[in-house]
Formats: C-alpha cells, structure tokens, sequence
C-alpha cells in the first residue's frame, strides 16, 4: 500500500526526498493509524491525502457533509456535485444526515474513529463517512449494530466528521425543560465539584444541573447570543439571552433549582462558591467541537439571590473586515483616511455592546504591517490579532489602563490601542502619546460624537489639549438587519415619511444629510421633499429567523472630524448640542441620518433606527 501511495501521490504533487522518508517512517510506526499520521506531520494538505488513499481503495471522497437539513422531514435529497479543485478532482457533495443513531451509538465511541453513519442518499442506501480508510473495523461494528444489511463508504476530512458529530449531538440533547423536569427536588443540595471536560457535548456526566449548565450554554452558542442572564425573583428565576442586542426568554425554570445552578457556573469559573454577599467575577473557557467560548462572569447578590451574567465571546470566529460591517463608502473612505494618520488620537464612542472594540481591531488588521509596532492595552483581550502586541488590564496587581499606557509608551509603539479612556490620568497620557508622534486609538462610552468632547472635558481635560490632538471622534450603533425571507414591504406613514425626507433624486440615500427635529420635519441641505410613493421594508418573523423578523447586525456611524471651525467651537464652549450643530453645517452626517439610509436600501426597519438612535 505505502509504494502505490507514494506513486499516486508523486502524480499529484512534487514531494521531496526528506518528506518521503518522513512518510515510511510514519507507516513503519503504525500502519493502522496512517493517515492520521501523515495529516497531523503536515506535509501534505489532508484533502490530497485522502483523494489518494480514496483511489486505491476505491472509497469516495466528498467535500461536505451537510447537516443543516437533517432535521427535515425529506432527508433523501439528489446529492449535487461541483468541483472545487480542478487539479486533483475533489467532488463537492451534500449527504444528509438522519441523527436516529445517536439514542444508541456514544459520541466518544463516533469520535475516536473519527466516523459518522446514517447517511442517507436519494436511492435510500445507507452511507457511513470515515477518515481513515486503511481501518475499516468501526464502520462494520455500526453496520451490525445498527443492522445495516448494506451501506456504502466514503471519505471526508477530519474536521467536517467531528462538526457533524457534535452538531447532530448537540441537536438531539434533551432540552432544558426535560433536564429540570427530570431533576429530583432538592435546592439545599450543594453542587460536588467535577472534573471539568474540555468539550461541553462530551460531558456525560449524570448530575442533572450539570447538563441543564451545558445545555443553557450550548443552546446560546448556537443562537449566536452574545450574553446569557440569569435573574432571581421572589418565587422564580428566569433564564435569557441576548440575541442581536435583544434579551429573550429562554427558560423559567423552578426557585428551588437556583442555589445548584449559581454554584455550578462559579465552579466552572474558579469563583467563591460560599461567598454570596459580595459581587464577583470569573472567567472561564468552554469548546463547543470546534469553536472555543470565551465567557466572562459576573455576579451581585439581590434581595432574592444572586444575580449572574455570561457575557460570551465565540473566539473561534474569523475578525470582521471593517467593509463587512455594513458601514457606507463615504464613512469607509473617510476611517481609512484616519487610520492611516501618523499622529493623533481617533475615538469611537458608543454604549456597552455597540461594536467599537471590534471596529478598532478590524481598523489595527488594515494597519497592521512588519514595518510598525502596534500595542494594546485591554479589558479585557478579546481577540488574539497576530503580529500585534497585546496587553491585559489587572486591577488586583496595578496593571490599569493608566500604569499600561505609561510603559507602552516606552516600547517604542507607532500605534497604541487603549480599550477605554476612564480616567483623567488615561486621557493625560493618551493626549501626550498623540503630541509626541503616537498614533492612539481608543472608546468612550457617550452618546454621540460631539458628546465625547464634554466628556473629555468634564474628566478635567483641557480644551486645548483635546483640539490639539484629537483628530476625530466615531459614534456607532449596531441596528438589526431584517431577515430576507419575511421582509415586507409597505408604505410610511406621515410621521415616517417626514422623517425619511431626502434630498431630491441628485442625492444617493448613502449620502443623506437629513435632520429629523422633534416636530417630524426635516431639514436638508435646502431642499426637503416627503416620500411619495416609496415603500420601505418591516419585520414580520418566520421560521428562518426564529419570529423575531431579524438576522444578525450591521454598524451605523457619526464621525466628526476636528476641522478648524470645530476647533474653535471647543476652545469656546464644550456644549455638544453647538459643537454637533456647528459639525453638521461641515457635512456631518449623524447616526439617525446614516441609519435612515439602511432603511431606504430595505437593510433595516425604521423602529429599530429610531430604538437605536434615541434623540
């Protein structure tokens, strides 16, 4: 086998001497687990690996294995074929996969062969995907298991099994409201402490509040929700998660289930599981198959308990490109201007959970070069952005925003991230590293742009220090795009459509310089005109989008450059209502206004422009 291996593969692609020795000593080592050998030594890429062993046992290969729709009542669907790489004829096919087998077959069993069965084709045979095909023992044990008289082999990539066995897993775990009715009534029992496994759907244990734990989490993950609350009351504890900036109920389970449960998740986070007096903090990390969640906890204690928040951050997830955020060609051409300053400081503003951590790391990955050296200071870090140093806030040992900023500035930086100006002293070494040819970025946490000026100011900044190195200051929002399945359209009403007045058709809707005031007119740059005829789009909810009528969301943005006049207006007078009239005479355009464009492009609702953008 190893001689026609090495033949097929020197067809394919050009392997040298040393690699080739490499390979026999692998297959010398251990014949059986030779493909998984060869794929973790690195020296070939595993699809090539595996279309070669799939031609001389004669197996299949297949790209995907699609399990999105393996809960669909028609599981039997035309597999389709596409090919991806042209040079060694990979085949793209989609098999669906029925999840029946999971109720006899263990996980850890499907995992240590790396193999997934049940998967079922348009002509009803039963087709078992593995990854090493020189060890075809597990698949015939399913086969008897499962009584599968016929069935057909394939192969796929290693990491496509592993998801499918943990997302059909995942799918088919009993739901939360089974786990607590199953639960014995006991709330004065204290949780044992468990070893902790390294993947939550391999956690097998039998402790009922173990998996309702899991179960909460898992479930979230899979909701792309970005925080989990749980909330004590008189008779009841509620359970919800934040979904695209939204709480959402998810479970209400017994009061009795609350001390277990607290305690649980602060085991799991290292924290003082006696302590219940005082607020604390954890963190810990879960895997989830491939993905690894980061989750930062905090609890306070109430008059019925303590109250506990998951904040969770998927770190498996690929950084978001700052075009893909949704923003407009004019703020994009505008924040590429910015970042690519020598000095200066830019800052984004904006609420808990509005985006602007992410808009900095996606503005340092366009900057980020060999021939600069750009530190952060954070808290805490939230993405691990190669080439960049990286710096953790901890209070308990004096490492503060302040102390950091102070001995970054002696790492020779060109560019220095501060996760957050909260304090006089920060704002000091900020404006002094921007005076002395430092590009800063950094967030406060205002209202709008002009906001952070008064900001700055009422931190004990003096105005002449902020003209002098403040080059510009972002707002941003984050509004939820309507889902693309049950959008509907209608016509606005009066009060909307005043407020969705644009400039005469010379004007695009991505350049709209509207300004609703209170009594619903509009103000444009002299022309003002109410929609007459134009439909805008509104939420309506349907399977796809779990009835909320929204999926996922994009950036809404306010940035005001530090002009001359804009100057002048500071070193005047630190009250934002004149600074943000004077700034959108110089062409501004404010949250609202930019929202009000994704409404007329149908990405976005007026109400959620108007919930965001509160004026």
């Amino acid at each position: 086998m190893l001689s026609k291996f090495l033949e097929k593969l020197s067809d394919k692609t050009n392997l040298s001497d040393e690699n080739i020795e490499k390979i026999k000593k692998i297959y010398n080592n251990d014949s059986i687990n030779f493909t998984e050998g060869v794929i973790v030594a690195g020296i070939i890429e595993e699809e090539i690996i595996l279309k070669v062993l799939g031609d001389i046992y004669s197996i299949p290969y297949v790209y995907k294995l699609n399990v999105d729709a393996m809960f669909n009542d028609n599981l039997l669907e035309e597999p389709k074929e596409k090919e991806i790489n042209k040079s060694y004829n990979i085949p793209f096919i989609q098999y669906l996969i029925d999840n029946k087998f999971t109720e006899n077959i263990s996980i850890h069993f499907l995992k240590k062969y790396c193999i997934v069965p049940a998967v079922v084709e348009k002509n009803n045979s039963v087709v078992i995907a593995i990854n090493n095909p020189c060890d075809l023992s597990p698949a015939d044990d399913i086969a008897n298991f499962l009584n599968f008289s016929k069935y057909e082999i394939v192969l796929a990539n290693r990491n496509e099994i592993l998801s499918a066995i943990n997302h059909i897993y995942n799918q088919t775990k009993e739901s939360a409201k089974q786990i607590v009715e199953n639960m014995e009534e006991n709330g004065t029992t204290i949780i044992r402490e468990i070893e902790e496994t390294s993947d939550l759907l391999d956690d097998t244990s039998d402790a009922p509040v173990i998996r309702l734990v899991n179960h909460i989490i898992s479930q979230s993950v899979k909701a792309n929700a970005s925080d989990i609350h749980i909330e004590p009351f008189q008779d009841t504890i509620k359970i919800r998660y934040r979904i695209d900036g939204i709480l959402y109920d998810l479970l209400e389970p017994p009061k009795w289930i609350q001390p277990a449960l607290v305690s649980r998740i602060k085991v799991m986070a290292d924290m003082n599981i006696a302590e219940r007096r005082m607020p604390q903090d954890g963190r810990l990390e879960v895997r989830m198959g491939q993905q690894k969640i980061d989750i930062r906890i905090s609890t306070v204690p109430t008059s019925f308990g303590e109250r506990l928040v998951m904040r969770l951050l998927n770190k498996s997830g690929t950084l978001l490109e700052l075009s893909q955020s949704g923003i407009s060609a004019n703020h994009l051409e505008i924040f590429n201007r910015l970042i690519t300053l020598n000095n200066g400081i830019v800052l984004v503003t904006g609420p808990t959970g509005s985006g602007k951590t992410t808009t900095l790391y996606a503005a340092l990955s366009i900057i980020n070069s060999p021939d600069k050296n750009i530190i952060t200071i954070e808290d805490p870090v939230e993405y691990n952005l190669k080439g960049i140093g990286q710096i953790q806030v901890n209070r308990k040992i004096g490492m503060t925003f302040a102390s950091g900023l102070r001995s970054i500035v002696r790492q020779d930086p060109d560019v220095i991230l501060v996760g957050e100006i909260r304090d006089l002293e920060t704002a000091e070494i900020a404006i002094q590293s921007a005076l002395t040819g430092h590009l800063v970025f950094s967030t406060l946490h205002t209202n709008d742009s002009p906001g952070a000026v008064t900001r700055l100011v009422d931190l004990g900044v003096e105005p002449y220090l902020i003209t002098s190195s403040v080059k510009a200051i972002a707002a941003q929002r984050l509004v939820r795009v309507l889902c693309p399945y049950c959008k509907s359209k209608y016509l606005p009403d009066a009060g909307e459509a005043a407020l969705l007045s644009i400039v005469e058709n010379s004007v695009s809707s991505s350049n709209l310089n509207v300004k609703p005031n209170i009594n619903g007119k509009s103000k444009t740059n002299g022309h003002s005109t109410l929609l007459n005829g134009k439909e805008i789009f509104r939420p309506k909810g349907c399977s796809k989008c779990f009835g909320t009528g929204y999926t996922g969301r994009q950036a809404i943005f306010e940035i005001m450059e530090i002009d001359d006049i804009i100057k002048n207006i500071i070193l005047t007078t630190s009250d934002a209502n004149q600074i943000k009239k004077a700034a959108m005479q110089q062409g501004m355009t404010t949250l609202r206004q930019d929202g009000i464009s994704k409404v007329l492009q149908g990405i976005t609702s007026m109400e959620e422009v108007v919930r965001v953008t509160q004026e």
